[in-house]
């Protein structure tokens, strides 16, 4: 495996923020650090790797709150999601209200993602999959080498995304899942914005949002 990656929890929410990095070259990215941005430098500090990016998945508060931090601390650029997320990031001071948490200022990422875009991490390959339905802005990143997805907010270990926010869309989001994710494969490992990591092959057959060969 190419391509290596450590889970950090954060937050009340529990967010999943992946640490990512080459095995070869320790070139490294964050993806979705939702907060506690000292808790996740540390634990960069103590794997002996190199943050050059940080990338995010959707808007939300529990997906970015700690990405200025993180980029002011290591002088890296932010990347992502797709740009029908700029409300979601517009509207992080509300959302830090509505949630008790410390103030989260609104900012523009340095890159907006599309659906079809490579990132390199030393010298794996990350494929943007544009993904709406949880937020229209959605994105997923895909690695064929290793056959893992960060998945965001869009798919989980036995359930789905939520839709009931601005802007979300049931049927878009069943969509994404079945039409572009579960065709990549039912080998891929993916890991979720929150619990535990599943293929899409058990979600095909266990998951009762979206399976289509339900267990007897």
């Amino acid at each position: 495996m190419a391509l290596k990656f450590k889970i950090v929890p954060v937050t009340a929410f529990q967010q999943n923020c992946s640490i990512i990095w080459c095995e070869k070259t320790k070139e490294a990215a964050l993806v979705d650090p939702g907060g506690e941005a000292q808790k996740l430098l540390t634990k960069v500090e103590s794997l002996g790797i190199n943050i050059t990016k940080i990338l995010l998945t959707h808007g939300h508060l529990d997906h970015v709150g700690g990405a200025v931090e993180v980029k002011e601390a290591l002088s890296v650029p932010i990347i992502g999601p797709e740009k029908q997320d700029i409300f979601w990031l517009q509207a992080l001071p509300a959302q830090s209200d509505m949630f008790g948490f410390a103030g989260a200022e609104a900012f523009d990422p340095d890159q907006w993602l599309e659906d079809g875009d490579e990132i390199m991490i030393g010298e794996s390959r990350l494929l943007v999959i544009h993904t709406p339905g949880h937020t229209p802005g959605h994105v997923v990143f895909f690695n064929d080498e290793d056959r893992l997805a960060w998945v965001g907010d869009v798919l989980f270990n036995g359930s789905i995304g939520r839709t009931d926010f601005p802007r979300g869309n049931h049927s878009t989001l069943i969509s994404s899942i079945k039409d572009k994710l579960f065709l990549l494969g039912n080998d891929i490992t993916f890991v979720p914005g929150h619990g535990s990591n599943s293929t899409f092959g058990h979600e095909r057959k266990y998951n009762p949002h979206v399976a289509d060969t339900l267990p007897i």
